[in-house]
């Protein structure tokens, strides 16, 4: 069975009418063209490049242009783009349009990539992509067609009555991580490790929001560090403050970070970066240092390094990934009581129902509401 696609980490929005607006370009659609144009012209077209201007009304509506594809995260625009090539693809084979595609074609790819062990999640991601294409050369759009619905549903159901559930990683909680902390070790690696852990938990960071930290960004004060993030997913066009107070526990986010960045003399770009590791030393010469690059790391690298510190202290590595910290961190403050209109602030969620979705409840009868009423 094919894995799951994070779609939250890819911040992609919720599917919505047909009244929802998307930019139609002016690069000339490939209607009634080939797989390939198709898939070339989308590409291109989603590409989100500094605009540059040069006072003229072409340049301006260019810039225009690329100001609207900024509106889609590059997470987003990358799943877009595999999910329409797929499409492409599957067109190609069967020898049909893809642009504009038919309706009951949609749903036959839909169930065709069923048939292929994808999840409903990543279905549901597939016709999102599908979606926007159509929108974007200015094209009636299919999925809203009933039979794309309907299959979808029925997938859904048929999937579910297979025993099918979405997977969720593990809430890396504060008795996890304790957990998890306690193996790493205090080298060069250990302390940025340790670091990542600590901030993504106390800040309640998705791993593209952790993997981005500049110094630039973090700002001292008495009570801690103020982390601000120039966008969220919660807030795609105001930037945010996260706190990341200190602690007096193990747990402390401010002095692991401060640890990392001083070992690695870290004063300015990228806070956590990737680390190359020396070779073996040669007898009789100083052993070499460990090279600490100056781009920052990927947001798989984020869900590696949990999967890997998770693994080496116990737990399947596999049960973990980059949302743990997050889902860690609001199951924590639930577990203590904490109001709900704190963690979703935490979280910066917009609903109460998207929060719900990152809460882990652990033992249902002894958090049941009417436990000590029967």
């Amino acid at each position: 069975m094919t894995a799951d696609i994070d779609l939250d980490a890819l911040g992609l929005p919720e599917e919505t009418g047909a009244a929802s607006g998307v930019l139609i370009v002016r690069l000339p659609a490939p209607l009634g063209q080939d797989a390939a144009a198709v898939k070339t012209w989308f590409d291109e077209m989603v590409e989100a490049e500094a605009p540059e201007l040069d006072g003229s009304l072409a340049a301006e509506r260019d810039a225009a242009e690329a100001y609207a594809r900024m509106a889609k995260a590059e997470n987003t625009r990358r799943a877009y783009r595999a999910a329409v090539r797929a499409w492409c693809d599957w067109c190609r084979r069967r020898n049909l349009p893809p642009l504009p595609g038919a309706g009951a074609d949609v749903a036959a790819f839909l169930a065709a990539e069923r048939g292929r062990g994808l999840t409903p999640e990543t279905l549901k991601l597939r016709r999102a992509a599908i979606r926007y294409l159509h929108r974007a050369a200015g094209c009636p759009v299919p999925t809203d067609d009933v039979a794309v619905s309907e299959t979808l549903a029925g997938i859904r159901r048929q999937a579910a009555k297979t025993g099918y559930t979405p997977k969720k990683k593990v809430a890396a909680t504060a008795g996890i991580l304790h957990q998890i902390l306690a193996p790493i070790p205090t080298d060069l690696r250990g302390l940025r490790d340790r670091a990542l852990l600590l901030v993504g938990f106390t800040g309640a960071l998705r791993r593209s929001e952790l993997a981005a930290i500049r110094v630039a960004q973090l700002e001292q004060t008495e009570r801690g560090l103020r982390l601000t993030l120039p966008q969220s997913k919660g807030s795609q066009t105001d930037a945010v403050i996260v706190p990341l107070p200190y602690g007096h526990t193990e747990l402390c986010p401010v002095r692991a970070l401060t640890a990392w960045l001083e070992a690695a003399s870290i004063t300015a770009g990228p806070v956590f970066r990737r680390i190359w590791l020396p070779k073996k030393a040669v007898p009789g010469e100083p052993p070499p240092l460990p090279r600490i690059g100056s781009q920052p790391i990927t947001p798989w690298a984020v869900a590696a390094i949990v999967k890997e510190r998770a693994g080496a202290a116990g737990f399947k590595g596999r049960d973990f990934g980059g949302h743990s910290l997050k889902r860690g961190a609001l199951t924590t403050g639930m577990d203590r009581g904490e109001h709900p209109a704190r963690l979703k602030r935490l979280g910066r969620h917009k609903s109460f129902d998207v929060l719900g979705e990152y809460l882990e409840f652990g033992d249902l009868f002894e958090g049941h509401p009417l436990k000590d009423v029967l």
